[in-house]
């Protein structure tokens, strides 16, 4: 047997096997968390230990490191964690991260017992593929798919590894890769090529598993792979300080740290294990490693990283904040606080990305909330700073429509769950009518300001009719504004009787205004204002309603407004009762 061409082929045909494997097996475990990723996160507390937990936890689910430093690089940009959680979490991702290389180490199980063999990952791994495939094909939960892709991602992945050791088996006889290999007794040059190759795949679980392959040739002994582990460490960290370019300070720092820190844990380590072996001549270091004592190596490296540097984490913060200071840029507008959650890197994980999104739309919902309950007081007595800043409020929610809706198509984009879709689609489907509302609470401003302007007053009857309204306006408001916030479709179904009580409402005022009209006890400019206000209000409930409809049909994945509608509407005992609560209510 001989490392020709076809085996060149081989080799690189199993890496890309084994990376697309470690692909879908890591994004569809994301994929599968969902939003416990971020309900993880978010449950950072002070205590050290429980986020290196968290840390080591979320990245063992994920497997890779890389992707927890850029996630975390997301985090801290979007101001969701502080930089030093963010260091406690580094130092769990590196642990985590090692569980992979424990999955690989099986491949080396040398046993003719059928149970021991079993344990081989290629041997179980076509097994998982079959489940898997049936998973797919045969079921539609979402769920359950996800299981399957990982499953059959696993298994790619195992072949693509099988596929290298097979190509690389020639290598151990061939006297040319006995002389490069003798090249790897230098240290550096061995931490520097790992580092290298690390870098260029963006994945430690991938490079440790190429080692690991490479490792069944017999050629690769512990005074080469010690030093290749630790560039391994540091390579794995590159992903991170690409992903911080464009973030603000802190995120820059999560970045430097994840990088510091390995670099500092190789400079006390390599060291200490290069010193040693000339003073002591250990014999280990000339045998060769098998895949279960590299696994070994990179968890035990880790966890005396973990050991050494966790109890100087205040001192490391300093030394970040020493080699990345912050630059003041003056005149800074405040904005970018607020939209800085929407960041792309939280896009390599959506269920993040969407509980920051879904925050800020509860933040607009409130916004425009709050602008029409100050727009109706400028009705009975205006206000020239309280009217700036209803403006200045419709013009946020007109920025938050656009940054909103651009992130979301970005995260419609991705592989989400269907929780995750739903969550998606009501948004969409709402930051349209949040933002009308702004404009109507303008066009309110703008009526209360020619009131104001001209001295236009109504009749006490008019006053009393449109008292009546704006209660009823206020009320399907703070339904709709609760409804959303909570998420709560029984909520919801409340919203369209009380807009058709609305719709009542306002056909009797203007019944009632041509009356006083014909009897000589109104003028035509109090009509055209009276004309403007009822528009408006009217206007301002059917958004709501379309708010209402869209979390009711988002839950049953369905969006034909009209067709719900025209059901509740005919004979729905439970929309009667409703609408005949808030008739009785709301009469004038």
């Amino acid at each position: 047997m001989t490392f020709d061409f076809f085996s060149v082929l081989s080799l690189i045909g199993g890496l890309a096997f084994f990376l697309y494997g470690m692909n879908v097996m890591s994004s569809s475990l994301e994929k599968m968390a969902g939003g416990k990723l971020e309900v993880l996160l978010k449950k950072m507390t002070s205590n050290p230990f429980v986020s290196m937990l968290l840390g080591a936890a979320i990245t063992a689910v994920i497997q890779s490191s890389s992707a927890t430093t850029v996630m975390l690089v997301g985090l801290v940009n979007s101001g969701i964690l502080a930089f030093a959680q963010a260091i406690y979490v580094c130092f769990g991702a590196n642990i985590g991260t090692t569980i992979t290389a424990w999955i690989f180490s099986l491949m080396g199980i040398e046993s003719e017992g059928f149970l021991v063999q079993m344990l081989k990952p290629i041997n179980f791994s076509p097994i998982l593929a079959l489940i898997g495939i049936f998973l797919l094909m045969l079921s539609k939960k979402d769920s359950r798919r996800s299981i399957g892709t990982v499953l059959v991602g696993f298994a790619v992945l195992m072949y693509g590894m099988t596929m290298m050791s097979d190509a690389v088996e020639p290598l151990a006889e061939m006297p040319e890769f006995t002389s490069i290999l003798g090249s790897f007794t230098n240290p550096i040059l061995a931490l520097l090529v790992a580092m290298l190759f690390t870098a260029v795949i963006q994945s430690s679980s991938a490079a440790t598993g190429i080692l690991q392959a490479l490792s069944l040739t017999g050629g690769f002994t512990f005074e080469m792979v010690v030093p290749m582990v630790m560039g391994i460490n540091i390579g794995t960290c590159v992903t991170a300080v690409i992903s911080a370019i464009g973030t603000n300070i802190n995120a820059k720092r999560v970045a430097v740290s994840h990088l510091v820190m390995n670099v500092i844990n190789t400079l006390i380590c390599l060291p200490l294990f290069l010193i040693g072996n000339a003073i002591f001549d250990w014999e280990i270091v000339n045998q060769a490693v098998t895949p279960m004592s590299i696994a070994v190596l990179h968890t035990l490296f880790n966890i005396v990283l973990t050991v050494l540097l966790m109890p100087f984490t205040k001192q490391i913060v300093k030394l970040i904040e020493t080699l990345v200071r912050e630059k003041k840029k003056p005149g800074k507008a405040a904005e970018t606080d607020t939209f800085c959650m929407l960041d792309d890197r939280l896009l390599l994980s959506p269920s993040i990305a969407i509980a920051e999104c879904s925050n800020l739309t509860v933040q607009m919902s409130s916004l425009a909330y709050e602008t029409l309950i100050e727009t109706v007081s400028m009705l009975y007595q205006y206000d020239p700073k309280t009217a700036e800043r209803i403006l200045a409020n419709e013009n946020r929610l007109d920025l938050m429509e656009d940054r909103l809706g651009t992130y979301l198509v970005k995260i419609s984009s991705q592989e989400i769950s269907v929780s995750d879709s739903h969550a998606v689609s009501r948004m969409l489907h709402c930051i349209g009518d949040f933002e009308r509302l702004g404009d109507h609470a303008v066009n309110l401003l703008k009526v209360s300001e020619e009131m104001h302007t001209k001295g236009i007053t109504f009749s006490e009857e008019a006053m009393r009719e449109l008292e009546v309204l704006t209660r009823a306006t206020m009320e399907i408001l703070t339904l709709t504004t609760n409804a959303f916030r909570e998420n709560s479709p029984a909520l919801a179904t409340r919203v369209e009787p009380l807009e058709q009580v609305i719709d009542g409402l306002i056909t009797k005022i203007k019944d009632n205004h041509i009356k006083r009209l014909q009897n000589g006890n109104c003028t035509i400019e109090l009509g055209f204002v009276l004309a403007d206000l009822l528009n408006n209000y009217e206007r301002i409930s059917d958004h709501c309603s379309n708010i209402a409809v869209a979390l009711i049909e988002v839950v049953q994945d369905s969006f034909d407004t009209h067709r719900y509608l025209n059901d509740v509407k005919s004979g729905d005992p439970e929309f009667t009762r409703v609408f005949g609560e808030f008739e009785s209510k709301y009469r004038v």
